[in-house]
């Protein structure tokens, strides 16, 4: 019987090297020899995975040509996060910090890594990178971003879990639930009443912040109360909407703002209306990045393990882009709070 194709939702392909070489009976790196012949395979294995790419209508990504002639192979990461979150005062710290692991694990391989920062509007279809491998970092549901690669059969691994699947993406998890847990308990045991504020797109990392709060809130009997935010309107959309929320509802003396410029945007709302943090309202954020170090107060956050997270990501997208040996499946690491001043009961300026 003939496998279906895969197709995304827009009829573009997800055919990926792997899934060529489930319907081969081989392994991922043995069909991207054969296909790229970038090392000898024999007769009947090339034709088997021929034929199996032509069924699932495979197309080889735009560097097969330079891996025949045996030249360096390239890696890009990629971020969905729009510049308003991930840069200004942030410095694309959540993707350096991944990128700074990973590069350094794919050099190990002989492999170069290129960062493409987000840029707004930019048509991902239409950006001719010759690369033989993605990285792309907290992707959302029908993500343009991986939709583009998987048109293109570039070999992809999503770094935090894609909401719904995606045929033929690897992932590697972020531990999102386990990161809401943290920060949700902790602010539990330092407020009265607390809100959540995240993006308005649809992340896992979102996703389950929320389903964590509710679950607070259905067990503490408190009302829950869900800010959500567009990603583009970074720190200031942030300060302008939490202040909003806090003038109408001044009994919230807690804040999980999942999104760092969130973060810093309601501690800015909490000066605008003079409330002080952590005296008269603690805040807390997911990633222990610059913005939550500088804030002032500093904010309490959670170390993700993002090193770890991109070297694994880099051995999983080796493997399936057949450049390395099939990456061990470990458990991911375990994300560890650092609380700091902003969630803390003693008065503004005492020691954390």
């Amino acid at each position: 019987m003939q496998q279906a194709r895969p197709r995304s939702a827009g009829g573009a392909r997800r055919v990926t090297i792997v899934q060529v070489a489930e319907l081969a009976g081989v392994s991922p790196s043995t069909a991207s020899n054969a296909i790229t012949g970038r090392r000898p395979v024999d007769a009947q294995t090339r034709i088997r995975v021929e034929k199996a790419a032509l069924e699932l209508g495979y197309r080889p990504n735009l560097s097969a040509r330079r891996l025949r002639s045996g030249g360096a192979a390239t890696f890009a990461i990629f971020s969905s996060m729009p510049f308003a979150v991930s840069a200004g005062p942030s410095r694309l710290g959540f993707m350096m910090e991944i990128a700074a692991a990973a590069s350094l694990a794919a050099m190990e391989q002989g492999v170069a890594l290129m960062l493409v920062p987000p840029i707004a509007g930019a048509d991902l279809s239409r950006l001719d990178l010759d690369i033989d491998g993605a990285l792309v970092i907290e992707p959302s549901r029908d993500d343009p971003t991986l939709a583009a690669l998987a048109a293109r059969g570039v070999p992809t691994v999503a770094i935090g879990r894609v909401p719904g699947g995606m045929a033929g993406i690897e992932e590697v998890d972020l531990q999102s639930e386990a990161t809401a847990e943290l920060l949700v308990a902790h602010l539990a045991g330092r407020c009265a009443r607390m809100a959540l504020v995240v993006g308005d797109a649809d992340r896992t990392s979102y996703a389950s912040a929320e389903a964590a709060y509710r679950n607070h809130a259905r067990r503490s009997g408190s009302e829950p109360v869900v800010l959500r935010l567009p990603e583009g309107g970074g720190q200031e959309g942030a300060a302008r909407a939490c202040a909003g929320l806090l003038a109408s509802d001044p009994g919230i003396d807690g804040i999980l703002a999942l999104v760092d410029a969130f973060a810093t945007g309601a501690v800015q709302a909490a000066r605008s209306l003079g409330r002080s943090v952590p005296a008269d309202l603690r805040i807390a954020t997911r990633y222990n990045g610059l913005r939550a170090m500088e804030s002032e107060p500093p904010l309490t956050a959670v170390d993700l393990r993002l090193d770890e997270v991109g070297t694994r990501a880099v051995h999983r997208l080796l493997a399936i882009a057949g450049l390395g040996a099939p990456a061990r499946r470990r458990a991911a690491p375990s994300p560890v709070l650092v609380p700091r001043r902003s969630t803390a009961c003693e008065a503004p300026g005492s020691t954390p």
